[in-house]
């Protein structure tokens, strides 16, 4: 069994449990499955916006596809998050990635 069979089958489990949905989300991106991931990714950011390890993943997933006004918009929601939970280190990369798609 393939870890994406494993995590499936954890959520069957726990179907709202983040921690299992983002490590299936950064399964499906090894694989090239972006619209599972991203779905994936919204799911518990509107979930728990809190669980900020996800808005960085997303954003870099949406640059990567070319949408590139919704990843400075993940980045923007995820440095509020980071700073809100006092996660300076997550704040710092969220801002980097900004920084980084506002001069493409």
């Amino acid at each position: 069994m393939g870890k994406i069979e494993k995590l499936l089958d954890y959520l069957n489990a726990s179907p709202n449990d983040n921690f299992l949905q983002h490590a299936l989300a950064l399964e499906y991106i090894k694989e090239g499955k972006d619209t599972e991931a991203k779905r994936l990714f919204n799911e518990i950011l509107k979930r728990d916006p809190s669980y900020i390890g996800s808005y960085y993943h997303l954003a870099k997933l949406l640059e990567r596809n070319g949408e590139i006004i919704a990843a400075l918009h993940w980045c923007r929601k995820g440095m509020d998050a980071a700073k809100e939970a006092g996660n300076m280190k997550a704040y710092h990369e969220l801002h980097a990635a900004w920084e980084e798609l506002s001069y493409e």
